[in-house]
């Protein structure tokens, strides 16, 4: 699948996958290599989705399930190769003038929707005209709004002009392309484009059976050709242990393993014949995330006695078996903006119970859970069902907590219903969830303090004027120095308040079925160029 530009259209990504399993860094040098056979169309790839998509209009959708079949049925103008270059899709160039204020796209000829409408500059206007049309009720404007005018001299050419330096801008144009001529005029919220989509991508929507699966079909007038697998399935499975069980009796020919998956239940002779794994560090993390509108998590010195008696390291090696490090901020630590110089939370219980005493937090009647007058020392972590390394991580969090005086309940709920009731709604105490983030470090739409509102990204609702001033400065200038001052003070004040307990970043561990060839593992992952996976014809196990 062509990778996309990395923005806040992906970003949620991670929250329901939890295993990525391909727009992450490069694999070390022992993963599979592959003869070289002759590329054949045909066959099926069946991967799992642990939840039923919410919305199959991008601008509407922040779901995994719902993001990795829009990837496969829309474009943008742009995304990241290989490498994490950013190239042309629907453009097939582009100009930006030298003060970085204009941007200049010149789009492919011959382009066509899945439905046989040609696809022209118009599209784009009305893309960006609905994005910041206030009635529709989208997370990802915030792109757009910083647009100043977007022209369309022609059908091949996109002007954009920006009203001031937006470091981001490039990248934002990875954004899925709508359809015009379906869409102008209809209330979004109400089109069955939500339930059957029509893009310009490398597949076609051809059905969806609720709770079972959704089907889609290449694209036989693609603009790179048809993609070799004629078809991708999607079956929905909501939990990572019917899915390996779905694996190992060829119902899947994909997922992102389990650490405990990849070490111990994978080394056998038959599975390693059947199937080829990859390994490499993720541009995500996961995180322990508070409701700082609780007033209970409004002093800084609770947060900070959390982390300091949560044992991140013994979650690193006890829930991903080693397979992966310790998170201390929002950025990957192999990464250019990453501060290895902030405040750090080592596991240190002392100094969190010193902490919850300072903050008035203790123990009178010795029952095991501190008090502070009347208010017991108590709350409830909520994430989402099919992800065990986040279950097993709160389960050592509360059994860590309980030995400073900390009472933590657990709560687990299905994909649709965690984000509808409790996420989106502030309807929660804290959270364990994940962000997946790439090259551009801009993170406004997760801290700023303008985003907190219904369905917007920072649903914990922080607030730091000095954190907002910085990711206004940090987005409006291209010098890499410059944003590297920036970013470093910002991940030092996030630090010091712990508004996440930032837990760590994960490894991606995807297999794939043997029979599919073309995988290339580069900086990107594997996914990057799944129209070229093929499967040679007397390998082949599906005729539809």
């Amino acid at each position: 699948m062509p990778l996309r530009a990395f923005n806040p259209f992906f970003v949620i990504l991670i929250l329901a996958a939890g295993l990525l399993a391909g727009c992450d860094q490069a694999p070390p040098a022992s993963v599979p290599t592959q003869g070289i056979t002759v590329p054949a169309f045909g066959d099926t790839f069946i991967e799992a989705s642990i939840g039923e998509p919410s919305n199959l209009l991008p601008v509407l959708s922040s779901d995994s399930a719902s993001s990795e079949i829009n990837g496969l049925v829309y474009s943008g103008l742009i995304r990241y190769n290989r490498d994490l270059r950013l190239e042309g899709e629907l453009a097939e160039s582009w100009e930006v003038s030298d003060d970085g204020l204009i941007m200049t796209f010149h789009l492919r000829h011959g382009v066509v929707w899945h439905d046989g409408a040609p696809f022209t500059s118009a599209d784009v206007l009305f893309t960006y005209q609905m994005y910041i049309d206030p009635q529709v009720p989208t997370s990802y404007a915030e792109d757009f709004r910083q647009v100043a005018d977007l022209q369309t001299p022609d059908p091949w050419t996109v002007r954009v002009t920006y009203k001031q330096p937006y470091a981001p801008a490039l990248e934002s144009w990875g954004t899925p392309i709508h359809p015009r001529h379906l869409l102008e005029g209809v209330d979004v919220t109400k089109s069955p484009l939500s339930r059957m989509p029509i893009g310009t991508g490398p597949y076609r929507f051809i059905e969806w059976q609720s709770g079972e699966k959704l089907v889609l079909e290449a694209n036989s007038d693609y603009y790179e050709g048809a993609p070799y697998i004629r078809r991708v399935v999607y079956r929905i499975i909501p939990d990572s242990t019917t899915q390996f069980l779905e694996l190992l009796s060829g119902g899947l020919d994909f997922m992102g393993l389990t650490p405990l998956q990849y070490s111990k239940r994978t080394d056998t002779p038959a599975f390693q014949r059947s199937f080829n794994k990859y390994r490499y560090l993720s541009f995500s993390y996961s995180y322990l995330g508070y409701n700082l509108r609780k007033p209970l998590f409004q002093d800084q010195r609770l947060r900070q006695a959390i982390s300091y008696a949560i044992n991140k390291q013994e979650i690193v090696d006890g829930v991903l078996l080693g397979m992966g490090q310790v998170a201390t901020g929002p950025y990957k630590p192999d990464t250019w903006v990453y501060n290895p110089n902030i405040r750090r939370y080592d596991y240190n219980p002392e100094q969190a119970r010193a902490l919850l005493e300072e903050a008035g937090w203790f123990d009178l009647d010795h029952d095991g859970v501190r008090e502070r007058g009347e208010e017991k020392l108590s709350f409830t972590i909520v994430t989402n069902q099919g992800n065990d390394l986040r279950v097993r991580s709160a389960e050592i969090l509360q059994r860590r907590l309980k030995e400073v005086g900390i009472d933590v309940q657990i709560r687990v709920v299905e994909w649709a219903t965690f984000l509808k009731e409790f996420i989106f709604p502030g309807n929660f105490d804290a959270t364990i969830l994940g962000w997946s983030g790439g090259p551009e470090p801009d993170q406004y739409n997760i801290w700023h303090s303008s985003k907190t509102g219904p369905r917007d990204l920072n649903f914990i609702h922080y607030k730091n004027s000095e954190v907002d001033a910085l990711l206004e400065r940090g987005r409006r200038t291209f010098d890499q120095q410059e944003r590297k001052q920036i970013y470093d003070r910002f991940q030092e004040i996030l630090a010091e308040e712990q508004p996440y307990t930032f837990l760590y970043v994960g490894e991606a561990l995807p297999v794939v079925a043997a029979r599919f060839r073309g995988i290339e593992p580069s900086p990107a992952g594997i996914r990057y160029n799944f129209i070229r996976w093929y499967v040679a014809a007397d390998e082949q196990k599906y005729a539809r």
